[in-house]
């Protein structure tokens, strides 16, 4: 004669499978309803100063990376990268007017340089 062990066992089983394959369907379906990213705080537009908006053409919201992306192009456009270290921008008027007035820039200083521009908000 079985044991009522035994033969609740393999019913046991099919139940913990079952609630195991609910579970996975389940936990990948609200994975699937809540996968929006909120907007990075270097890619949200946010308002410009007036120089940085004359420079950028006029536009009065910018984000971060748009703001470097002009600056470098315009560097590029105009072959302000000394020749001897391309990491050094040597500034024409406009950049100046941009940096603060600083004749030379090191390409790592153009992100720190340009926040000021960046109007604070909330």
């Amino acid at each position: 004669m079985a044991t009522p062990w035994r033969s609740l066992g393999g019913k046991c089983r099919l139940l913990m499978n079952a609630a195991a394959v609910t579970t996975t369907t389940k936990s990948s379906a609200a994975a699937a309803t809540t996968t929006v990213k909120p907007v990075k705080v270097i890619l949200k537009p946010v308002p410009i100063s007036p120089i940085l908006k004359d420079f950028m053409g006029g536009t009065p919201e910018a984000s971060r990376t748009e703001a470097v992306k002009k600056v470098w192009e315009y560097i590029k456009l105009h072959n302000l990268q000394n020749p001897n270290d391309k990491r050094e921008i040597i500034c024409d008027q406009k950049l100046k007017t941009l940096f603060s007035g600083k004749d030379t820039v090191g390409f790592l200083e153009i992100a720190r340089l340009l926040s000021q521009h960046f109007v604070k908000t909330g």
